[in-house]
This record gives C-alpha cells, sequence and structure tokens, in this order.
C-alpha cells in the first residue's frame, strides 16, 4: 500500500513539473517586448512565481529547469521562438539562470508563509503569495539578471542594475497577479498543498 501511494505521489508530482514547463512555454507564446540593452520584457516571469508558489521550492524549480533544458535543446520556447545554447549566453542570460532558484525562492517562503500563518485563504494568504513572488521573481531573478548582463554587455553591475528598473513596475503587477491567482487557486481546489516540499 505504502508503495503504490509513493508511486501515485510521484507520479503525481512529475505531472504538476510537467504542466508548469509546459505553462512557461505557452507563455512564451505572448509576445515580447525589446528593449534597447537586449532584455526583452515577457510574461514568462509569471510563470517562475507561480511555479514556485503552487509548487513548492524543489518541484517549481524542477519544472523551471525542465522548461530551460527543453530550450537549451533548441525548443523555440521563449518569446520570439528563441531556443538553443545561446540564449543563454545572451544578455538575458542570467536572467534564464535565475529563473529556477527564483521559483525555488517563491517556494520556500510561500511554504514557511503558509506553516506560519497556518491558513490557506483570505489576506494572509494573497499577503503572503505577494510577498513570496516579490522576493523570489523579482530579487533572487534580478540578482542574476544583473550579473548577467554586467558580465555579457560588459557593464559595471550599478549600471546593469540601473537598467533593470525598467522592468520592476510591470513585475510588481506580475506578483499581484500571481497572489489574486494562488488564492484562486486554493478556492477552487481547497485540498491542494501549498507546504509542501
Amino acid at each position: 500500500m505504502t508503495t503504490t501511494s509513493g508511486s501515485l505521489t510521484s507520479s503525481r508530482s512529475l505531472s504538476y513539473i510537467a504542466l508548469f514547463a509546459a505553462l512557461m512555454a505557452v507563455f512564451g507564446l505572448i509576445p515580447k517586448i525589446d528593449l534597447p540593452f537586449g532584455v526583452p520584457i515577457t510574461l514568462q516571469s509569471l510563470g517562475v512565481m507561480l511555479a514556485g508558489c503552487l509548487l513548492g521550492p524543489r518541484r517549481g524549480f524542477l519544472a523551471i529547469a525542465l522548461f530551460l533544458l527543453a530550450v537549451a535543446l533548441g525548443l523555440p520556447l521563449l518569446p520570439g521562438g528563441r531556443g538553443g545554447l545561446s540564449v543563454f549566453v545572451a544578455p538575458a542570460g542570467g536572467f534564464l539562470f535565475g529563473w529556477m532558484f527564483g521559483a525555488f525562492a517563491c517556494g520556500l517562503l510561500m511554504r514557511l508563509a503558509v506553516r506560519r500563518i497556518g491558513g490557506t485563504t483570505g489576506l494572509p494568504l494573497l499577503a503572503a503569495a505577494f510577498l513570496s513572488a516579490l522576493v523570489g521573481g523579482i530579487g533572487v531573478v534580478y540578482a542574476f539578471g544583473i550579473v548577467g548582463l554586467s558580465w555579457i554587455a560588459h557593464m559595471s553591475l550599478s549600471k546593469a542594475a540601473l537598467a533593470m528598473l525598467v522592468f520592476i513596475p510591470g513585475d510588481l503587477i506580475k506578483c499581484g497577479i500571481c497572489a489574486v491567482l494562488v488564492q484562486t487557486v486554493m478556492r477552487g481546489m481547497p485540498a491542494w498543498r501549498l507546504d509542501r516540499d
């Protein structure tokens, strides 16, 4: 019985990971907005936030890693039909690596917050999801993105950080959307576990 239960849990985890990797691909179909310094505005950062907040740190990380593996293999899953190894050494390459760790951070913070507030509905959950997305989806991802842009574009870290300011308003909106979607999922699927590993 334990083996069967473990197998079902493992199969469900793989399904969730594949589902959120596919969601990232769907977000990649939405056209990007190109900026002069080579880092585009895309909707895929919302997918990173959702994967972390809804799947937890480990599964969120694996979902984004699976998506990036598909991109590395050449599938044109990034906005504009981009794919292949070259995207990882482009000015936005740091963001791509940061997506995995951003999803992990979102999931970790979400798990800790849910365990602390002891509930999965209402304003506390909304605030927890927003803050998790803010720290993981913006803080962690931007840290990788700034370092990557600085290295690839040969600019100082401060200049690269300044260039990132244009993304802040849009990403704050994505944090809000993420929080609302997490709240919606929990209302529609109360059995969904936000405190998973």
